[in-house]
């Protein structure tokens, strides 16, 4: 049977989409997403999680009744790809009509997850870190490393960037690619913390990757790496120490490690996971409240922040008429 002619899908390459929105724009986009989800008008139910025998894929639809935005994203995260030359983590989103149900666009996901991850760290670091923040500190050199620092220097006069990960070689080839800034590949994470404003973790580290007591007062955190109960980036002295931020409660006390680890510890209470970052930007909840407060933002990822960058993209994409198809 055929499709009917007048239901067009458009099909978008990362290319498009890295050429379609920029930075700034993708942190305003999450100022966006998080002000409707903790507003109550957006509808986000917990992601899948699908297990298969090589990894791991992420199923996750939102709705933002306040734009009328409408769409789902499906991630994968395969931890041996890169031995067969392919990456780690491949994704997809797909967006609707929401009037008509009708599906509009599907767009690759990989690049688009780094923006909006990198997107939202820049908003929580725009909300959170000191106004004179200028020294980055980054665990992991993978592929949201990039636009980690790219987000959080679109806010803050940074003039040092701090790279430590794993292997040296990854750290060295990742600072060769950040310009405008003076950048420095540290072994001893202890030397790498001191003095930093901003701290973003952003690897698949299954234990902390540094000793929250080396934290001094005023820096403002981003965990961004772990993404299932057993993970865990930042240590129970951190969680104690700081002020925790989430992006989705519900989403952080049921997925995030570097939270549920110290709350079967006994170091915390769910009372301590009081502030989404959305409640910041709707003005019902306290930012940093002083110069020395520690500042903790857990990122596990929703699917507000894709279909709020998904519809960005659409809009400003410049298409190939040969990327449209009938269904």
């Amino acid at each position: 049977m055929r499709g009917d002619p007048s239901i067009r899908l458009r099909i978008i390459s990362a290319e498009r989409v890295r050429a379609s929105v920029g930075m700034r724009e993708a942190i305003e986009a999450m100022r966006e997403a998080f002000g409707q989800l903790s507003a109550g008008v957006a509808r986000v139910p917990v992601r899948l999680r699908l297990d298969a025998a090589a990894g791991v894929t992420l199923f996750m639809p939102a709705y933002l009744g306040r734009s009328g935005d409408l769409g789902a994203k499906i991630v994968s995260f395969y931890g041996g790809n890169p031995k067969r030359g392919l990456p780690a983590i491949s994704a997809v989103v797909m967006l609707f009509d929401s009037q008509t149900g009708v599906p509009t666009a599907l767009m690759e996901g990989g690049y688009l997850t780094a923006l909006r991850t990198g997107a939202a760290s820049g908003l929580a670091t725009d909300l959170l870190a000191r106004r004179d923040a200028a020294v980055l500190t980054i665990f992991g050199a993978g592929a949201q490393a990039p636009t980690q620092i790219e987000a959080v220097r679109a806010v803050r006069p940074i003039r040092e960037v701090r790279i430590v990960s794993r292997t040296r070689q990854s750290a060295e080839r990742l600072a060769k690619e950040i310009k405008g800034v003076e950048v420095k590949v540290f072994d001893d994470r202890s030397a790498a913390v001191a003095g930093a404003d901003v701290i973003v973790t952003a690897t698949t580290s299954l234990w902390p990757v540094f000793d929250g007591h080396d934290v001094e007062p005023g820096t403002h955190i981003n965990g961004v790496g772990s993404y299932t109960p057993e993970m865990q980036e930042v240590d129970g002295t951190v969680i104690q120490r700081a002020k925790i931020v989430v992006d989705s409660r519900e989403a952080a006390l049921k997925e995030a490690g570097d939270l549920i680890i110290p709350l079967h510890q006994g170091l915390i209470g769910a009372e301590d996971v009081g502030t989404e970052l959305g409640e910041i930007v709707n003005g019902t909840k306290p930012g940093r409240t002083s110069e020395t407060e520690i500042t903790f933002f857990k990122s596990v990822g929703v699917a507000v922040q894709d279909v709020a960058v998904a519809r960005r993209v659409l809009s400003s994409a410049t298409l190939d008429p040969a990327s449209v198809v009938s269904l």
